[in-house]
């Protein structure tokens, strides 16, 4: 619980800084990219072909786990997904990270529902106290990008 605090008052500070730059505001790959906590999602968004469509319109809400978050998985974890072979199981897992749609918080508290990520598989959001996506605790909310939102989260949630 302490960590969690700690890692969501040095988002607030990173994100605060990085989401626009030279007063330009920034797509969600951008923060990503700036923030520099997110590499694993970044390379592993390139390497599942999900970069321009992450760059694109949107809007999308993003529920995003941190190096950190990623490197808790058990070893070799990670390195198996990215091998291009496992390509479709990594899209399915990426893209059950992330809702068409920009939903925030506000929008959502005090219920609990289910909807449907990306990858067309249900899940299950609780904002009732404070605010989890199929058990991930959501550390960081509300992180506005010109395609949508991040919402940082305290684990990789599976399909």
């Amino acid at each position: 619980m302490i960590r969690n605090l700690i890692v969501a008052l040095t988002l607030i500070t990173i994100f605060d800084t990085s989401a626009k730059a030279n007063g330009h505001p920034k797509d969600i790959i951008d923060i990503a990219v700036a923030a520099g906590i997110f590499n694993t999602l970044v390379a592993a968004s390139k390497a599942a072909g999900l970069l321009e469509t992450l760059k694109g319109d949107g809007p999308f809400t993003l529920f995003a786990p941190t190096d950190d978050v990623f490197g808790a998985l058990p070893a070799g974890t990670v390195e198996d997904l990215l091998k291009s072979e496992n390509k479709s199981q990594l899209i399915n897992i990426l893209t059950y990270h992330g809702l068409a749609g920009k939903v925030m918080p506000s929008d959502i508290s005090g219920k609990a529902m289910e909807v449907e990520m990306l990858n067309k598989a249900m899940a299950k959001i609780d904002a009732t106290t404070g605010v989890k996506i199929n058990g991930a605790n959501v550390i960081k909310g509300d992180i506005k990008a010109t395609n949508g939102v991040i919402h940082v989260i305290d684990a990789v949630i599976l399909p």
